[in-house]
């Protein structure tokens, strides 16, 4: 059994990836599925589409790739972290859509927990802030707001997950109820430096404990997949949520270490090591992963929208077909004209954390155009990113001016990739395996196994595509960023 199969769910679709003993990609699935929209601010999923796409993908994968299932040796999984579903015990019936990581509707809850004193205390145990992003108000809100949920969760007959927990769940035909670490403490409910899901919070939320999944390492054993799915049963090994998959992916095993991956979000991870880091410049405290009941920590910092950007170039405005167009239309753009974008179409994550602000474009005049939306489209992603490695840097001394490691779909453009390092003024090094998230979840898996070398023989396989170097002169870059400062100073006032 020589080949592992990562499953990763994504925010807009979800892909199987099957990765050889070498840890060469052999086979890529992918599906798209749809997103919902019932309310401003409200981004939901349903579940069956979730499942369905995972399903189809994991199956279509191994088709192209004309192995059997005999051949796989273990499963990971990595997902879109914070996502919150609850469903019936017996029967796996989801009780309401997905509430999706990016959806707002509980800003009023949030601020009504600030307003009674509580977020210190929740901060300083979930290394989290009171913020609608996160899974335990989503959840809450759930048993407020469906008819009959709360009865029913405490009665026992509801369990609470994120999409890992979920797919899980129903892989292994409900038998096994389990996280990893790194989902967990995401939730605003996981006290991180315990290691268990904290009762105080709970009853603050007013949730049932009896709904909470098991926390495991990220390399662990979660049950293995129904045989009526592969043809035989095959072990679940490895767990990560999608930002912590990457880092792993990325070998950012070292303290100082840094990634910033760019998919419909941009998420930087530092690697602090075995000591949480508290933020004083309202970045996140987190799990980087777990071994052997052992946590590292990071500092992170969670921009919302980064690759949706480019999606909104497609879909909103129509001014493209396809992403590749954007580096043609960047170049062409009137260096003249200094336009800026604030996308901040759901709320401003690190180190704003402004879920009410929306979006907006400064400096545009009568000759403004496509060209001139899509530089700054890209450039956003670049000024949010610098956002986040200042306050990593006034954070922590470890987190010195060294090398970003990126990867995400965005990363293959190169104007964008050239213009992070010039605003950052740092190298940034990008992998030869570019699935990085899929690469991290299949390590973990592949490494219980026994088909994958351990960390350090990992972190020595990788590789790099290219590197691009600061080139932007230092005036320019400060003179770009001021401005930049300037523009979410006056989105955040409107």
């Amino acid at each position: 059994m020589t080949y592992i199969l990562a499953i990763d769910q994504g925010t807009t679709s979800s892909r199987a990836i099957l990765f050889d003993a070498g840890l060469k990609v052999k086979a890529i699935a992918q599906e798209e599925f749809p997103q919902h929209f019932p309310a401003s601010g409200w981004v939901e999923h349903d579940p069956g589409d979730i499942w369905s796409s995972v399903a189809g993908t994991t199956r279509s994968v191994i088709e192209k790739a004309k192995v059997g299932a005999k051949d796989i040796a273990a499963i990971g999984i990595t997902n879109q972290r914070e996502t919150t579903l609850v469903w019936d015990r017996k029967t796996g019936e989801p009780i309401h859509r997905a509430i999706v990581w990016q959806d707002r509707r509980t800003s009023d809850m949030c601020q009504r927990l600030k307003a009674e004193g509580h977020e210190p205390m929740i901060s300083e145990r979930t290394g989290l802030l009171l913020d609608p992003y996160f899974s335990g108000t989503k959840l809450a809100w759930l048993l407020d707001n469906v008819e009959g949920a709360r009865a029913r969760a405490v009665a026992g007959e509801l369990l609470f997950g994120t999409v890992d927990c979920f797919l899980i769940w129903k892989l292994t035909g409900g038998k096994v109820h389990a996280t990893d670490a790194t989902n967990a403490a995401r939730t605003l409910i996981y006290n991180i430096h315990k290691g268990a899901w904290d009762k105080d919070i709970l009853k603050i939320l007013n949730i049932p404990e009896e709904m909470l999944p098991e926390v495991r390492d990220c390399a662990s054993d979660f049950g293995t997949t129904r045989a009526d799915l592969f043809g035989r049963e095959i072990p679940i090994y490895g767990v990560a949520g999608d930002q912590q998959a990457a880092t792993i992916g990325q070998a950012c095993f070292a303290p100082g270490m840094m990634k910033s991956t760019y998919g419909t979000g941009c998420f930087a991870l530092l690697n602090t090591g075995a000591k949480p880091v508290a933020s004083k410049n309202r970045l996140l405290t987190t799990i980087a992963y777990q071994f052997d009941g052992k946590p590292t920590y990071a500092l992170e910092g969670s921009i919302f929208i980064a690759g949706a950007v480019v999606q909104w170039l497609r879909d909103g405005l129509k001014i493209i077909r396809d992403a590749a167009e954007t580096k043609a239309l960047a170049e062409a753009a009137d260096p003249a004209q200094d336009v800026v974008l604030v996308p901040a179409f759901v709320g401003l994550g690190a180190p704003y954390w402004n879920a009410n602000c929306r979006g907006a474009i400064y400096g545009l005049t009568r000759n403004s155009g496509p060209a001139e939306f899509a530089k700054a489209a890209l450039e956003s992603v670049g000024y949010q990113t610098r956002d986040l490695l200042e306050a990593m840097r006034a954070d922590w001394d470890g987190a010195a001016e060294g090398v970003l490691r990126v990867d995400g779909g965005m990363t293959a453009s190169d104007w964008a990739m050239q213009f992070l390092s010039d605003i950052i003024g740092a190298p940034v090094d990008r992998p030869d395996v570019l699935e990085t998230t899929a690469l991290g979840a299949a390590w973990l898996a592949g490494s219980r196994a026994g088909v994958y070398p351990d960390a350090e023989g990992f972190a020595k396989a990788w590789a790099l595509n290219r590197r691009f170097e600061p080139g932007m002169a230092e005036t320019l870059r400060d003179e770009k960023y001021a401005r930049w400062k300037r523009a979410v100073a006056a989105t955040m006032t409107v």
